[in-house]
């Protein structure tokens, strides 16, 4: 029986990063999970510290990575991800999707591993194509608030696309569209999370400006889904995908839904929108539906309804 391959998670910590090993363990991978701590929860572990496979190191991937053995997969998704976080921590963002990724790549490039780049839909900025394709460049203000995580990402792109033509490496890009679902942290700021704690709370639910913005969410598994098919299929070194539920929701209709869903009558308030806050936000995803045959299966309501009592369920 030939050995397990072997899998590097940066970020493995994370709301994502800890699904995501979940799932490779479960699939019979032998995993390492990088994670620095900054925002991720070594609490979301406690299911793969199950596993005999898993490895988790506490460790800034800024700095040259320590030597792990042989490496078959690396999925690079270290990175604060919510407004609140990567704004609390501007520079760090810009330097682990920077510097981090470069010394993943070379990494990858010594080991001749397989390297999946977790991006984001904000490398669209606010956009003026909807939805968005992987052929858009995007509308991004790279002096703005949001810049740290917005151009670090697609500096991380860049760097992706840099090795792989350049060295041959076998890099993917995956753009992460709004995600959801249990082990989002209650502080992180997401409008989910946000939505559905101030629901369990009774107190008012917060939106930001009219509330006519969208964003289309996709349940964490899929996303897990997703992310695993574009690194394991051949023959996709230098591919772009977008990653998200097309299914597009107003904020006002997300904030009356969940309230609906937990009983609540806390009313809504509304503040100012933030600086360079998108309008639009809703994934073509043709692309990965023809090419890796994956489609987004966990409705919203019952997505919510996992993550509602996640929430009830919180110590």
């Amino acid at each position: 029986m030939s050995d397990p391959k072997t899998c590097l998670v940066t970020g493995g910590a994370g709301f994502i990063g800890s699904h995501l090993c979940d799932s490779l363990l479960s699939a019979g991978y032998k995993v390492f999970c990088v994670d620095n701590l900054l925002t991720g929860q070594e609490s979301n572990l406690d299911d793969a510290k199950k596993f005999p496979l898993f490895t988790f190191i506490r460790y800034d991937v800024i700095k040259e990575l320590p030597i792990l053995g042989t490496l078959d997969y690396i999925f690079h998704l270290a990175s604060p991800a919510s407004v609140v976080d990567y704004q609390r921590f501007a520079e760090e963002t810009a330097l682990v999707n920077s510097i981090g990724t470069r010394n993943l790549l070379t990494v990858a490039k010594a080991h001749k591993a397989r390297f999946l780049f977790a991006s984001t839909s904000e490398v669209y900025g606010d956009p003026k194509e909807h939805p968005q394709r992987e052929t858009y460049w995007g509308n991004v203000n790279p002096n703005g608030v949001r810049a740290c995580y917005d151009e670090a990402k697609r500096y991380g792109e860049m760097m992706v696309k840099l090795y792989y033509r350049k060295h041959g490496v076998d890099g993917r890009i995956v753009r992460i569209f709004n995600t959801y679902g249990p082990r989002m942290k209650e502080t992180d700021g997401r409008v989910v999370s946000n939505f559905i704690t101030q629901a369990l709370a009774g107190k008012p639910l917060t939106i930001y400006g009219d509330g006519k913005q969208t964003r289309s969410f996709c349940y964490v598994s899929d996303l897990v889904d997703g992310i695993m098919r574009a690194m394991f299929r051949d023959g996709l070194s230098g591919e772009v995908f977008n990653i998200g539920n097309p299914h597009e929701f107003t904020m006002l209709d997300l904030a009356n839904k969940i309230q609906g869903m937990v009983g609540s009558a806390s009313p809504i308030e509304h503040g100012k929108l933030p600086e360079d806050d998108p309008v639009q936000r809703q994934p073509d995803t043709s692309k990965v539906e023809k090419m890796l045959a994956w489609n987004a299966k966990v409705s919203i309501d019952e997505g919510l309804k996992k993550t509602i009592e996640f929430y009830k369920n919180l110590p």
